[in-house]
């Protein structure tokens, strides 16, 4: 018998319409259509300081991040909508992946939230090309620290005109491509179990 896959599911916004946010949520929905138990996050209920190593020797791991690594370590899949700012990933996200990459004691395995993840990375974006060019650098920084990102990607231009006022998008067959990243991600972490 196999054990649910558990997905955590979050975008790199804190927007409140961001587009991200809807996206992550339709391939959330895919996941939980094949059997995933997902959890969904929104980072602006999670605000965290910059960075900064001095912070962090003085008073240890803010009590925000302390909560997105200990989420990020009891699920085995991540689903990431990422908005593209300035052709890279924004500051928010990289540091929500900065301050999870660091130990919380000297004996925890080093990237703890990260090492053995499965993750899928989509993002929305107003511009041509729908935020390619920042879903390249988010690939790189988690394959860099140990996640294994699905080939599989999407990103969707004009997000500005891309979405109903119920949080679908308009086009049916860029819905359905969405949901079936949420979809893939959670049979391949079955086969993986």
């Amino acid at each position: 018998m196999t054990s649910t896959p558990k997905i955590l599911a979050f975008a790199g916004s804190t927007r409140i319409d961001s587009y991200n946010k809807k996206l992550v949520k339709i391939a959330a929905a895919g996941a939980q259509a094949a059997g995933a138990e997902v959890t969904y996050i929104d980072l602006r209920d999670l605000p965290l300081p910059l960075f900064d190593e001095d912070l962090e020797a003085q008073e240890g791991l803010p009590a925000n991040a302390r909560t997105f690594k200990d989420l990020m370590i009891a699920h085995q899949g991540l689903l990431i909508a990422s908005p593209e700012y300035n052709s890279s990933l924004t500051a928010v996200l990289k540091n929500a992946i900065d301050w999870a990459s660091r130990p919380a004691d000297p004996n925890e395995a080093p990237l703890a939230a990260f090492t053995g993840k499965v993750a899928t990375i989509m993002s929305a974006s107003p511009g041509a090309l729908g935020g390619l060019r920042g879903l390249v650098h988010l690939r790189s920084i988690l394959e860099n620290i140990k996640v294994l990102v699905l080939p599989d990607q999407i990103a969707v231009p004009k997000a500005y005109e891309a979405f109903n006022t119920d949080s679908t998008l308009k086009d049916a067959k860029q819905q359905e491509s969405i949901q079936k990243l949420g979809y893939t991600l959670t049979q391949i972490l079955v086969k993986l179990n």
